[in-house]
């Protein structure tokens, strides 16, 4: 038997499946080609790993129900950007893609009542885990 925050819990994995699918159809839509899902390292993960043109875009899916606590990519703290960025270093490393040109971007799914709202920041932190001008 579960508990409510059992439930809480694979409630909130589930609406994260849910946002990492609906931001790989988006991005799809916009012509980046997913290379992989869940790429996760002992210390971080990244959620999809795309080429956008030569570009390689490791890209953190956010979301949230609503925005009234402010909107799903707020929520990419310093600590997060350095998971990714490790996480981003694993792959980089184990797929000869050192040299290559790197993108760090957050897709945004917010869930509301007229359906989910999907916002992509394309180079939203960079290396040194410095965010945009948030």
């Amino acid at each position: 038997m579960s508990t409510a925050g059992e439930d809480a819990d694979g409630g909130r994995r589930a609406r994260g499946r849910e946002a990492e699918a609906l931001a790989e159809a988006f991005l799809r839509g916009r012509g980046l080609r997913v290379l992989e899902r869940n790429h996760a390292v002992r210390r971080g993960e990244v959620d999809l790993v795309c080429e956008d043109g030569d570009v390689l875009c490791f890209i953190e899916v956010r979301s949230r129900s609503s925005d009234a606590q402010g909107g799903p990519e707020e929520t990419v703290d310093r600590g997060k950007r350095r998971r990714v960025i490790k996480a981003a270093t694993d792959w980089a490393a184990r797929h000869d893609a050192l040299e290559r040109a790197i993108r760090f971007d957050v897709v945004a799914v917010t869930f509301g009542e007229a359906g989910p709202r999907i916002e992509h920041f394309p180079a939203a932190f960079d290396g040194d885990a410095k965010p945009w001008l948030g």
